[in-house]
């Protein structure tokens, strides 16, 4: 009777071994299978994050916080680049009144055309887009710092969708 309890407790030792074995060795190919699958995600999304962030750059030079050529120009003065983007843009936007905005000659259908966003693209050029509510445009601006801190703004060309 001893031996076969033995016997059984043997058969049943073994089975479970067994069992555990193909189990483990069943979720370790499924985990490394689902570990090399994130790893791919991760490497397309690097590479795609890698192509955004080259297209960032590549579009950052056409501002003034990325044209180091631009920045020179106001190395000369005590003027921060920061301050000038948002001093600039601030003017621009502070043209906008109930009335429209004056550096744009357009009139629009239900209210007046208003400057919505404004981007530096340099020491001395300016766009900015602007709408009425239904038509949209953009408008091209050069700006002029003069010595007492004041902004002076001239229309090179503006265009309406």
């Amino acid at each position: 009777m001893r031996r076969n309890i033995f016997l059984y407790l043997f058969l049943f030792a073994t089975l479970w071994i067994v069992f555990q074995y193909v189990h483990n060795s069943k979720y370790s190919a499924n985990a490394e299978k689902r570990i090399t699958n994130l790893k791919q995600k991760l490497s397309d999304k690097d590479a795609a994050n890698g192509m955004i962030q080259e297209k960032m750059n590549l579009a950052s030079g056409f501002t003034l916080a990325g044209n180091v050529n631009a920045q020179e120009y106001f190395e000369k003065s005590d003027l921060d680049i920061d301050e000038v983007i948002l001093k600039v843009s601030d003017a621009v936007i502070e043209k906008n009144t109930a009335q429209g905005n004056d550096l744009i000659s357009y009139k629009g259908d239900t209210r007046d055309f208003l400057v919505n966003s404004v981007q530096v693209l340099n020491h001395r050029w300016i766009i900015a887009d602007f709408t009425d509510g239904n038509t949209w445009g953009e408008i091209l601006l050069r700006y002029f710092i003069n010595e007492d801190g004041t902004i002076d703004f001239e229309v090179a060309d503006e265009l309406l969708h």
